[in-house]
C-alpha cells in the first residue's frame, strides 16, 4: 500500500474526530427547567435581569460574578460566572451562558453578550423608510 494513502486515511479520521468533538459545543439551546432535569452541561438564552442584584467584588474575588437572568421561558435564575464582570454587561441586550444547575443556581463556564450596536439607531432609520 502506498504512503499516500495510509497519510489521506489517518486525515480523514482526524478530520471526522474534529467534526464529531465540534458537533458536541452545536447543541441546542435549552431553559433552566431543562438543565435541572439533565444535569448536563447546557446553553441558555436570557435576557438580564436589571431589577435584581448584581454581584462582583473584585477585591474579595476577582473570579466571582453572579447575576440573574430570565430564560426564553420566562423563568429567573440566579447566574453565578467563574470569571470577572465583562466591561458594558448593564448594556447587553442578550446572554448566552453556558454550564450546569447545582442547587438552583446555574454554574456557568461561558457567557456570550450580545450589545447594543452602535449603528443600532441608523437600522431603525433604514427599517422605518422601507
Amino acid at each position: 500500500m502506498k504512503k499516500i494513502y495510509i497519510v489521506a486515511g489517518i486525515m480523514v479520521v482526524v478530520a471526522i474526530g474534529l467534526l464529531m468533538s465540534a458537533a458536541k459545543d452545536m447543541g441546542t439551546f435549552g431553559t433552566f427547567a431543562e438543565a435541572e432535569q439533565s444535569g448536563a452541561k447546557v446553553k441558555i438564552s436570557g435576557q438580564l435581569s436589571k431589577d435584581k442584584e448584581m454581584y462582583y467584588n473584585p477585591e474579595e474575588d476577582p473570579n466571582y460574578f453572579s447575576f440573574y437572568i430570565t430564560d426564553s421561558q420566562g423563568d429567573e435564575r440566579k447566574v453565578v460566572l467563574r470569571a470577572g464582570k465583562p466591561q458594558d454587561f448593564e448594556l447587553s441586550e442578550q446572554i448566552v451562558v453556558t454550564g450546569t444547575m447545582q442547587n438552583d443556581v446555574f454554574l456557568a463556564t461561558d457567557m456570550l453578550m450580545k450589545c447594543p450596536s452602535k449603528y443600532k439607531d441608523d437600522e431603525i432609520y433604514v427599517k422605518s423608510q422601507g
